[in-house]
């Protein structure tokens, strides 16, 4: 493999660095809401994860915002990490990990439109076949979720976050377009960390009462799932041509979820859960399948 072609695999790479420490979020997440509330569990995350980046950013020197760009990087910050958090933490609250994962995996579907209506992305008819038969995959695992006739409300939240997700995506694809990777992750976490401060009374109260395992594990999700994983994201996304090539990575993330919450925390997967992210599998498939093809 030559230079140029290592190259265009990079992005590739990164993303799948980026879904294989996401998808340890989800069990993460889960074991760590034992010991912390939502709220207090995002705020020390990203308290981890702000602090090691602007730490970065010092050693790269890396410019500050533009005031007119200051907008776009709170959007990005504020919905795409702080209120995605949230939903996030209190949807895998009231599901299991590896569900959580699968809903999650929606968040192609909504960046590919945000991509058309914001980004002016040009979708092949087959792509908008596989996004279909990947939501039809979501919804079959949503029917898992129901009990005495009512949907788990965790599974409205996490499909919010999902959506929620799409924006940060989109967000920080127009950040990449005037700033470096290091700046369009840093600074909208930043602003995101400094939005979640509401929840400091609940983490100064819950921190003690913590064991060390709990806050540990809470530090790796700051480091590993936010920080770096953000920076490779961003990479991948100011790399790959088209966003929706990237994005199509996170449908394995749920199938890694479950993997790491069935060896981890000891979670069944019901099997028409596991048919619906066969469905999502099959929908990502046929999106990256013909992405390339070329009409005769």
């Amino acid at each position: 493999m030559d230079e140029r072609q290592s190259l265009k695999v990079l992005p590739y790479l990164a993303a799948l660095g980026t879904v294989l420490f996401w998808a340890s979020a989800f069990a993460a997440v889960k074991f760590a809401l034992d010991y912390f509330s939502a709220g207090s569990l995002m705020l020390l995350r990203f308290l981890v994860a702000s602090v090691v980046l602007l730490i970065v950013c010092i050693i790269k020197r890396a410019g500050l915002p533009k005031l007119r760009d200051l907008p776009l990087f709170s959007i990005c910050g504020v919905v795409g990490v702080f209120m995605y958090m949230w939903f996030f933490n209190m949807g895998t609250n009231m599901v299991a990990a590896g569900i959580s994962g699968f809903i999650i995996a929606s968040v192609p579907l909504f960046t590919l439109v945000f991509s058309i209506i914001f980004l002016k992305e040009k979708a092949k008819a087959t792509m908008w076949i596989g996004v279909i038969i990947s939501f039809l995959g979501i919804v079959i695992i949503a029917f898992t979720q129901i009990t005495d006739l009512q949907l788990n409300a965790g599974v409205w939240l996490l499909l919010f976050a999902a959506s929620l997700a799409g924006v940060f995506i989109i967000t920080q694809r127009l950040l990449l377009r005037k700033y470096s990777v290091l700046q369009a992750t840093a600074y909208p976490i930043a602003i995101a960390t400094l939005f979640m401060m509401i929840f400091l009374p609940d983490l100064l109260k819950e921190l003690p009462q913590a064991s060390l395992t709990s806050i540990g594990i809470v530090a790796y999700l700051g480091v590993f799932p936010a920080a770096l994983a953000y920076l490779l994201w961003g990479y991948a996304l100011a790399k790959a041509k088209k966003t929706v090539h990237i994005t199509s990575f996170l449908y394995l993330s749920p199938f890694l979820a479950s993997l790491i919450a069935f060896i981890w925390l000891g979670e069944q997967m019901p099997v028409l859960a596991f048919v619906g992210g066969i469905v999502v599998v099959a929908g990502m498939v046929i999106t990256n399948l013909f992405k390339n093809k070329k009409r005769p």
